[in-house]
């Protein structure tokens, strides 16, 4: 495969000090950081409340090295997540026709920006590849090397130029373009995880993900996304201590100890994959364990006091 320099890394952060030195710590552990260019886009504080625990990690921030540059953009107002990686990533698209997404409570693999790299060129010039995914559910099927699923995904991942033209914010005209299609059951993955209520909720404002969005805009396309037979993204976050966090270990994952390979899959949508994903989810608990549900009602008190 031809070397190319690598891709910039555009990295998510706000409030959360140890889970920004966890993510950059496994970053710096990957052999390609050296040759890396970080661009670190941290959001404002969103109350006074907040003020200083957003000081603290721009402090941390600004001292970060070991990439090949860091460059560190902090936001003068509050953009909230979405906003955020919308605008951070159309940014990053003006200088650069590829970039890898990180946020700030992702933990990844030694192997993470190999497998990145490696696939964003591997596909740079196939229309039907729209992102590249380095996290994977803890499913009990054994899944191939690599393989494609329809849409997009959020949790560690990467993509060009030209399928990020392809995002659409307009959550009201996603949702009717997939009703019109019939394609909702689809999108929901046969009912096993709720997309298309997701995407009804954005609409309403109840919630503000650009993920479903992203997700909706390529499956809409019939784009597809690459995911990994094994973890190389682990997602610290579910702790609660994000501001759209949840307490739950239903998705974590051990990373893959070894390098995993890109290409010799067919480029299209992979009936393993999409059936180890449905089997998962549906067994998911529709419970919450009670002193979890309190202890995360405390918490948003207290944030907003």
């Amino acid at each position: 495969m031809v070397s190319r320099p690598h891709a910039p890394i555009a990295l998510f952060a706000y409030r959360r000090l140890d889970h920004a030195q966890r993510t950059i710590a496994a970053l710096l552990a990957n052999a390609e950081a050296r040759g890396s260019d970080l661009i670190i886009f941290a959001d404002a504080a969103s109350t006074a409340a907040t003020e200083g625990e957003v000081a603290a990690v721009r402090r941390y921030l600004r001292g970060v090295s070991g990439f090949g540059s860091v460059t560190l953009v902090e936001r003068e107002r509050n953009f909230g997540l979405a906003n955020s990686i919308i605008a951070g990533v159309t940014e990053v698209f003006r200088d650069h026709d590829r970039v890898i997404v990180v946020e700030d409570d992702l933990v990844t693999s030694r192997f993470f920006l190999r497998f990145m790299n490696e696939a964003l060129e591997y596909y740079k010039d196939d229309e039907r590849v729209a992102s590249i995914h380095g996290y994977v559910y803890p499913v009990d099927q054994p899944l191939p090397e690599t393989f494609f699923l329809r849409g997009a995904d959020c949790w560690g991942w990467a993509c060009w130029r030209r399928s990020w033209r392809l995002f659409n914010p307009d959550g009201h005209h996603l949702i009717s373009e997939l009703r019109r299609c019939g394609l909702t059951r689809q999108f929901d993955l046969d009912g096993s995880y709720k997309f298309t209520k997701m995407l009804e909720d954005q609409v309403a404002g109840a919630n503000d993900s650009w993920a479903v969005r992203w997700h909706a805009s390529t499956f809409l396309q019939g784009k597809l996304t690459l995911y990994p037979g094994h973890s190389l993204v682990h997602n610290v976050g579910n702790d609660l201590s994000g501001r759209h966090g949840i307490d739950t270990r239903i998705y974590d994952v051990e990373l893959t100890s070894a390098p995993i390979h890109v290409g010799d899959v067919p480029v299209e949508e992979s009936r393993v994959g999409r059936t180890a994903f449905i089997n998962f989810l549906s067994r998911r608990p529709s419970w919450r364990n009670p002193s979890r549900f309190f202890a995360q009602l405390i918490r948003r008190l207290a944030r907003a006091t």
